[in-house]
């Protein structure tokens, strides 16, 4: 074994004692991921169930009464009766209810003598995930009851064409299944960030980085003392993300179990070089921690696509994105369980990210210096 062979496993055996005796590092690399995953995971839900909705019926009838029950039956809405509209406009704006409908005059009679009858549909809007629920929901339901009664009445459906929904990847249109695959990616890019950035501010903080400047070793060898053993710790942390994605939150797994380690492994790598990076201007383990928080965990929170949809965004800040490794990640993680192995997704993506781990893991070699100033 060649010298700078010995002194490299020399480096990553003190790692490992390192990592051994002080549990904080496991910490970050295992019960990190898995409290933030099972925080968000049962506290981010973009699924709405059991929405507040009145109904008023100036005069009930069995014809009403059957529009209704679609709402009564839907596991969407908590229905409550008013009996006017007043009365339910005095709750939306308490806040009581998000949205009612509101049946006028005969209806029954109206729909008897072959007209249309007055609905009425009023929404809050300041919930606006709640008032699209409502608003499609009610203009699909009265299709669907206009279509059933000129049915009944062996008239021609008002609808000519019949919409047969079939939803891809999502059959459910479970929001976790969408959520816990990003939540992933932005949970592994604080990780990964924390165990480099954390572990060498501490190790400056006690002077044992000091001691290691002034021994033969090189730069290079000191950066992958540092990589190899969090990298496989940040690779454990990953894996166990998965398993509590797939077999606690029932996230399907439809992809390529090697494709997903390649692209976690690049994805890492990336991290763990933007924590190096940040270890070459932080030296202290709060500052370290602020600036992995502000630079790594927030925008791969906003700006990954986790939640806000990237071509939403301004045209500037879609390009900003470009620079988030977590933006990729992302997207393979997302393509990886809920789609497959979709290669026109993928390699764009792993590509992205290789380039990504080259850059930072580059700019980390080139900032650091082996000198104390």
């Amino acid at each position: 074994m060649s010298g700078g062979a010995m002194r490299l496993a020399g480096l990553i055996r003190k790692e490992v004692l390192q990592i051994l005796r002080d549990p904080s590092s496991l910490a970050i690399a295992f019960i990190l991921p898995a409290m933030l995953l099972l925080l968000f995971g049962y506290g981010v839900s973009l699924d709405a169930r059991h929405v507040g909705l009145g109904i008023v019926t100036d005069q009930p009838s069995a014809a009403a009464a059957r529009f209704t029950a679609q709402f009564r039956q839907s596991p969407y809405f908590a229905p409550r009766d008013f009996s006017s509209a007043a009365a339910a406009q005095t709750a939306l704006n308490n806040g009581r209810i998000d949205g009612f409908i509101w049946m006028q005059g005969d209806f029954s009679r109206q729909m008897r003598a072959g007209k249309s009858p007055a609905i009425g549909e009023f929404v809050d809007g300041i919930n606006a995930n709640n008032a699209r629920l409502i608003e499609n929901y009610v203009q699909q339901s009265w299709a669907n009851w206009l279509a059933q009664q000129a049915a009944q009445a062996g008239a021609a459906s008002p609808f000519p064409i019949g919409v047969q929904p079939r939803i891809w990847f999502n059959p459910e249109v479970s929001s976790r299944d969408y959520l816990v695959p990003g939540l992933i990616a932005v949970i592994m890019t604080l990780t990964g960030a924390l165990l480099t950035a954390l572990v060498i501010a501490r190790e400056w903080e006690r002077g044992t980085m000091e001691a290691l400047m002034v021994t033969p070793v090189s730069v290079a060898e000191i950066l992958l003392s540092k990589i190899i053993p969090y990298f496989l710790l940040g690779m454990g942390g990953m894996a166990l993300s998965v398993l509590i994605a797939v077999f606690l939150f029932g996230v399907p797994l439809h992809g390529s179990l090697l494709v997903l380690t390649l692209a976690s492994a690049l994805f890492m790598l990336a991290a763990l070089g933007m924590g190096l990076l940040i270890s070459t201007v932080a030296k202290n383990q709060f500052v370290a921690g602020q600036i992995a928080i502000i630079t790594t965990f927030l925008p791969a929170f906003i700006l990954s696509g986790f939640i806000f949809d990237i071509s939403s965004m301004p045209g500037a800040i879609q390009l900003i994105t470009h620079i988030v490794a977590a933006r990729y990640f992302v997207a393979l993680l997302q393509t990886l369980f809920l789609a497959g192995t979709v290669w026109a997704v993928v390699l764009p993506n792993l590509f992205a990210l290789l380039v990504m781990a080259v850059l930072f893991l580059g700019l980390a070699r080139r900032a650091t210096r082996k000198r104390l100033d």
